[in-house]
């Protein structure tokens, strides 16, 4: 075989090649989203220039909620102009329970369908069966009154709820014991692998009980625990943690997530951000 035969060959693999790796459709195919509070440092110095910044990032989804300093119907404007929308908002467990009305019409204005609550209150490394007992009630009560309101109410997982109890542990027992016509969950990805629990086997093994997810990767070399805390400094950009992202990604697709904020709580979340926002849409199936 001659040289311009051996060039022609490798000219056409390589086109080949190529063609193979533009047709594999993109892993993550949903709008790109955050949770509000990685911009909290940022929101006390200025609501408007930090939803440009936000803007300026791609970022065409909010999960956050009312800020101070402006009222919700003039953050909603601000939203609007800046073609920002926001499917879920957070709400205090204490105020949830004792004024859900309050949330609701918060939801409204802002044009949230999801209302996620990301804390139970409950005594230092104490979260037991008694408080989980009262969360599924609690839960149950005011999933209903959301219901009713067409608003799903989520919760977030934080860790401490991963303690063993009976065959399981005290989440599997308030997933059971939450009525799902009324409660669903929001997984947080540090929050689920810090406490040592699989990420992919939980989205398996709970489907479509998951509706939400917070994209955040947990540095690596970091041995976790159920405490629900842990520095922020630990929070890395998406694809350099500890996580397998793809396979994260690859279940909750199956689950049927329907919407996922990046998070990253740490100090670098201006640099941070970007990289994750990259690493994302790079991915292929």
């Amino acid at each position: 075989m001659n040289k311009i035969a051996i060039y022609t060959g490798f000219i056409v693999a390589s086109a080949l090649c190529h063609m193979d790796v533009m047709a594999q459709k993109a892993l993550y195919t949903k709008p790109v989203a955050a949770q509000a509070y990685t911009f909290r440092s940022s929101f006390p110095k200025g609501i408007e220039a930090t939803l440009d910044s936000i803007q300026s990032l791609g970022i065409v989804e909010l999960e956050g909620g009312p800020q101070k300093g402006m009222t919700t119907a003039e953050l909603r404007k601000q939203l609007d102009k800046r073609n920002i929308k926001m499917p879920s908002i957070g709400a205090g467990y204490e105020s949830l329970v004792s004024n859900p009305q309050q949330t609701i019409d918060d939801a409204k204005i802002l044009g949230a369908t999801f209302v996620m609550v990301a804390w139970i209150p409950h005594e230092k490394n104490n979260f037991n069966i008694e408080t989980a007992k009262k969360a599924v009630a609690d839960f149950n009560k005011a999933g209903k009154i959301l219901k009713e309101n067409g608003i799903t109410l989520c919760y977030h997982n934080h860790g401490y709820e991963f303690l063993p109890y009976e065959d399981g542990t005290l989440f599997d027992y308030i997933v059971k014991n939450t009525n799902p016509e009324y409660v669903s969950f929001e997984m947080d990805l540090l929050w689920t692998v810090f406490p040592g629990q699989d990420p992919v086997a939980l989205l398996n093994k709970y489907g479509n009980r998951w509706k939400l997810m917070h994209l955040k990767d947990l540095r690596k070399g970091v041995k976790g625990d159920n405490t629900g805390g842990t520095p922020v400094e630990n929070d890395v950009a998406l694809g350099t943690g500890q996580i397998n992202i793809p396979a994260v990604l690859k279940a909750a697709k199956k689950a049927g997530i329907q919407h996922y904020f990046i998070e990253d709580e740490s100090p670098s979340f201006m640099k941070q951000v970007p990289q994750t926002i990259a690493y994302i849409k790079g991915l292929k199936e």
